[in-house]
């Protein structure tokens, strides 16, 4: 009898942690396609939210924000955290819409922050976001 033969497969992938769920990002390799990376929903509906309400306010549909926390039905606090978002680095607002914020949460972004651009891309800094394709 023969000893019985073992064999090791190595796969390079990377796994993403996102409100809970894991998800596996395998390596772009060439003439392949790369699963495109998906927007947290709960990110991009406050950033709508944010952007909507901001405009309203620049139109002079509502003269105050307590104007407009009685028409849209929306605590005072929540509206002022939600305007906040407005105030977020393009790079930090893309990101979130290409979907690489796999450490950003929703709760995290709506504690104050810096306005100041830098300051803000610097506090994102220990967790990267890689481009679209582009794996650890």
């Amino acid at each position: 009898m023969s000893a019985a033969a073992s064999i090791t497969v190595r796969v390079p992938l990377t796994i993403l942690r996102r409100l809970g769920r894991k998800t596996v990002v395998m390596p772009v390799q060439e003439g392949t396609m790369a699963v495109a990376p998906r927007a947290d929903p709960a990110l991009v509906k406050a950033l709508a939210r944010a952007f909507r309400y901001q405009r309203l306010l620049d139109e002079g549909r509502y003269s105050s924000i307590s104007e407009m926390t009685a028409a849209e039905r929306i605590e005072w606090g929540d509206l002022g955290s939600l305007l906040r978002l407005t105030l977020l680095a393009p790079e930090i607002v893309e990101a979130i819409l290409d979907g690489r914020t796999a450490e950003m949460a929703l709760p995290k972004l709506l504690e104050p922050f810096s306005v100041n651009w830098a300051e803000q891309r610097s506090a994102v800094e220990p967790n990267p976001m890689p481009e679209p394709g582009e794996v650890d």
